[in-house]
């Protein structure tokens, strides 16, 4: 059964999600995308995993329904299985999925309530905050004493960007959030696993050493007119192996196709 909620207008997708919230009644709430196709299954095995009471949220496997679409579509499917089966799996091994996202989450309905004041209160830059719902809630529940889980076998397919202009800026928005919400989670470290520490340090740590090697790099260039050989060595070399293993752990080939992101990383995404 459905009961669907009419607002007088738009008020974005936070204030939306807290008025359904307010209206539900069930023990969970599933959150979902208006892109979002999820398999027959996903939502059945959402609920097994939150029958352990001490979850406040778990996240579905991501990917991208139009895969097929261009090279970039393809290449976002991947780095969605990257996010989901290396990064997510590893923060679920310790009971600290740090953002359950938003094409496909699922949340203790009195957990949630107690966490809407804060919710909404969110302010960036003195206003409102209207991006990055689904890592702050998350931040939230992690705050709040509640574990956050990844369910790899509930699958849910969701439409991403097939143009670079708004891929760039759909990154643009989660950088920021993950910045942002760090800030929050440092609070939160001390009591959680120190690989969740290290996880943390090296997500928002990497991007800053890897722009400085980059500005080094070009900076030898300007300076000696030499090529900064060992650096491109290294960056490339560990693109490799990162895609290596990864076409070995998913046991395709295409994965290693994903070292084109590393020069759209570079010299697209961190300048932003």
């Amino acid at each position: 059964r459905f009961n669907f909620i009419l607002l007088r207008e738009n008020v974005g997708k936070r204030k939306a999600q807290i008025a359904a919230i307010r209206q539900s009644s069930g023990d969970l709430v599933l959150n979902v995308d208006s892109d979002s196709t999820l398999a027959p299954d996903a939502v059945t095995k959402l609920a097994l995993k939150m029958q352990d009471p001490g979850i406040g949220a778990a996240m579905g496997q991501l990917t991208a329904s139009n895969r097929n679409d261009t090279w970039l579509t393809q290449l976002i499917d991947m780095e969605y299985w990257l996010a989901c089966n290396e990064e997510r799996a590893a923060q679920a091994r310790f009971g600290a999925v740090m953002c359950c996202c938003g094409p496909c989450a699922m949340y203790r309905r009195s957990a949630l309530l107690l966490l809407l004041d804060q919710y909404e209160s969110q302010f960036f830059r003195g206003k409102p905050s209207d991006f990055g719902e689904d890592r702050h809630l998350t931040i939230l529940m992690l705050k709040a004493g509640f574990r956050t889980e990844y369910v790899p076998d509930a699958m849910v397919a969701t439409v991403v960007p097939d143009r670079m202009g708004p891929y760039l800026r759909q990154q643009l928005r989660w950088a920021r959030s993950t910045f942002r919400d760090t800030l929050l989670a440092l609070r939160l470290l001390p009591g959680l696993d120190r690989f969740i520490t290290l996880d943390v340090v090296g997500q928002n740590l990497g991007p800053l050493l890897l722009a400085v090697a980059v500005l080094s790099g070009v900076g030898q260039v300007a300076l000696t007119t030499t090529v900064p050989w060992w650096t491109i060595i290294m960056i490339a070399s560990m693109t490799m192996i990162r895609c290596s293993v990864a076409a070995l752990r998913a046991r395709q080939l295409r994965f290693l196709a994903f070292s084109l992101h590393t020069p759209i990383n570079l010299f697209l995404l961190l300048p932003l």
